[in-house]
């Protein structure tokens, strides 16, 4: 079979959560959207079978151009679901570009999988502490940039991952000795300080000063 292009440079969002994938029999991407992850896995041999699934058949239907050779040779399943109510046979499941609380809600309607990699757009913090709670194994919980900061979680449903930090579910255990991590901190505060100068009420301002306090007292280490 012809080896299609699958994304652009190795910096952007795709390569970063595709680096992630380890080899499993059969990968499931929730939420597929373009269906790059699936290709991905696939032409690198890295899954003997793929389910790309979405809630939206519009999105669903670029994936499956995308992949039309694999689902003709029977190496691609493609559903159109809500999360993981018609993904059932897979061993490594992805959900990218969702927000945490998103994320939280597809596995209390679903079931948490054998293996993850989850890539939240925000509330990454929801996530981990649901992840945490129900006595899964972190294996990373990092972060990288393509210009964005993203965080990303990769784990399996048991094994337990126990004593997290304020700040650890806050940005990430591992991205906390992450160079990144300080100009993720330098820039949220610079974004809220803004947000600060704006007329709110009362409760907002002490809300998001808060915040900044806390973004400011892990960025100078007083803050573990």
């Amino acid at each position: 079979m012809p080896r299609k292009k699958t994304f652009g440079g190795a910096g952007g969002r795709i390569p970063q959560i595709c680096a992630r994938l380890s080899p499993c029999r059969v990968f499931a991407d929730v939420g597929c959207d373009h269906g790059y992850c699936a290709l991905y896995m696939l032409e690198n041999n890295l899954c003997g079978r793929a389910v790309i699934s979405d809630i939206s058949s519009k999105s669903l239907n670029k994936a499956k151009l995308l992949l039309a050779e694999y689902i003709d040779e029977g190496r691609v399943e493609a559903v159109c679901c809500d999360g993981l109510s018609e993904v059932r046979e897979a061993d490594l499941v992805l959900i990218a570009g969702m927000g945490g609380e998103e994320i939280v809600k597809i596995l209390k309607q679903g079931y948490i999988p054998q293996s993850f990699v989850f890539q939240p757009m925000r509330n990454a913090d929801i996530l981990r502490a649901f992840l945490i709670e129900r006595g899964c194994a972190v294996d990373e919980d990092d972060m990288f940039t393509d210009g964005k900061f993203y965080f990303i979680i990769r784990g399996r449903a048991s094994g337990g991952t126990k004593g997290y930090t304020r700040t650890q579910l806050a940005f990430g255990r591992d991205s906390l000795s992450n160079p990144l991590i300080k100009q993720y901190l330098a820039a949220e505060e610079q974004k809220i300080s803004g947000y600060l100068s704006r007329e709110m009420s009362p409760e907002h301002f002490k809300e998001l000063n808060a915040r900044l306090q806390f973004l400011k007292g892990v960025h100078s280490g007083e803050i573990t």
